[in-house]
């Protein structure tokens, strides 16, 4: 007798199999997430040079695209050479080179410009401490003198607290002080590590930059593979989305950083703040943060200020509010726009969530990332109501208790049913339709 197959039990085993090493890995990753943690963290260090390299390869592609269409295939089509494979790769190179010796010089001349200043500031800074900490302490004596009752309070916290800090000395921090040095080695020894792999990730992104049309194309086959042609185009419109936020926001942003830098360092300068080029270094880096950037650099920036003189601390306080309102209300929306399309909550929300699982990396791309998440749940839920007939603006929920209440509503719903008769049945002529708003004006 001949046995004959049937797909279906194929399919039952298939299933099986997939919700037992779903229940497995739900368990594993339940009941033993550390282990997980642990191996996730081994595999991303090992990971960092081409990680590094590709992030490095896609903030260099806007350079190297402009570059090689504005400058090289011009060039190239003034010459009338043909566009064979061989003179692309020959472009791709040019292109390459020109834009890494241009990332190169500009490093070079920042660093060599910036380094040198904030050594000097540093060093300043070390040797002068004493004296900034006796005009602080005899300011604050000054202050305290004029103001007994403050001087009350000020004694009286300096009691309460000192007996505690002397405690904290003696019971953690001096037992913990081996601790502590290996702690600052490993800190070093990471940071020549992580310089190794930005060596090893840069040459890995020459790579990447010069078979990029490649790496996307694989990809846009097998996003065609895996879906039908329609799923396919909405992954990869999706995608598309995805690198125009990104890219759009984290190029916006250092720009933005970068103008807020030197705006800081010409207003400085000018009213003689100590320290002008470290404190508008400090506030420019910190300004790629979106919100909280402003507070993160400002406040240490201050303070080192407010150690060399008081007066000069208060005329900086004001410059920075100054500046960041000039920022978030002309700057920002200037250069960024609404690349996220986010309101402030939003903003805020992604800024502390992200910002508390990863730091300060967090911190910087959460706004982008959350701004993706978000556009995606708002494409879901307009697709759901457009299904039903119903229109996808706010302003139509704002006032309505229910869809059967509200006059306003009824005006915004009847356009979207319209324009799907089949959907919704046969579509209403206009003696229907004015009869209906005789009904709403009764």
């Amino acid at each position: 007798m001949k046995f004959k197959f049937d797909k279906k039990y194929l399919y039952w085993g298939i299933t099986a199999f997939l919700v037992i090493a779903g229940s497995i890995l739900f368990y594993y990753v339940v009941f033993h997430s550390e282990n997980l943690s642990d191996r996730l963290g081994a595999f991303i260090g090992i990971s960092m040079p081409i990680i590094d390299g590709l992030v490095l390869a896609y903030l260099m592609t806007p350079v190297l695209n402009k570059i090689e269409r504005g400058i090289i295939q011009p060039l190239y089509t003034k010459a009338k050479l043909p566009m064979t494979p061989k003179n692309k790769r020959r472009m791709r190179s040019l292109s390459i080179l020109a834009t890494i010796v241009l990332v190169l010089v500009i490093l070079y001349e920042f660093f060599g410009l910036i380094i040198p200043e904030l050594v000097r500031s540093i060093q300043s800074i070390i040797f002068q401490f004493p004296m900034y900490i006796n005009n602080l302490s005899n300011w604050a004596l000054g202050l305290m003198k004029n103001n007994p009752d403050l001087e009350q309070v000020v004694n009286s916290l300096i009691d309460q607290y000192s007996y505690k800090i002397l405690d904290y000395l003696n019971s953690n921090l001096l037992p913990n002080i081996q601790n502590l040095i290996k702690t600052l080695s490993s800190s070093v020894i990471g940071i020549f590590k992580a310089l190794w792999n930005f060596v090893i990730g840069f040459i890995i992104s020459i790579y990447v930059l010069g078979s990029k049309e490649k790496f996307a194309g694989q990809a846009k086959k097998i996003a065609y593979a895996l879906f039908d042609r329609k799923t396919g185009n909405e992954v990869i419109a999706n995608f598309r989305f995805i690198h125009s936020t990104f890219i759009g926001f984290i190029g916006g942003k250092i720009v933005d950083s970068i103008i807020i830098g030197i705006i800081c360092f010409i207003c400085t300068t000018i009213i003689g703040t100590p320290y002008a080029i470290l404190v508008s270094v400090i506030v420019g880096v910190t300004n790629v943060i979106p919100f909280f950037g402003p507070w993160i650099g400002g406040v240490p920036s201050a303070l080192l200020v407010l150690m060399v003189d008081p007066i000069q601390a208060l005329y900086f306080i004001i410059l920075i509010l100054v500046i960041q309102q000039f920022d978030g209300n002309i700057l920002g929306p200037k250069i960024l726009g609404d690349s996220t399309g986010l309101s402030g909550f939003w903003v805020i929300f992604a800024i502390t969530i992200f910002g508390g699982l990863f730091g300060v990396l967090g911190m910087v791309v959460g706004v982008p990332i959350f701004a993706v998440f978000y556009a995606g749940v708002k494409a879901l839920v307009n697709r759901f109501l457009h299904r039903k007939g119903l229109p996808t603006a706010t302003a139509p929920y704002l006032t309505v208790g229910s869809i059967d209440d509200g006059r306003r509503f009824c005006e915004y719903v009847r356009p979207v049913r319209e324009k799907q008769p089949g959907r919704f049945g046969k579509k209403k002529t206009d003696t229907e339709n004015h009869e209906d708003s005789g009904k709403h004006g009764e």
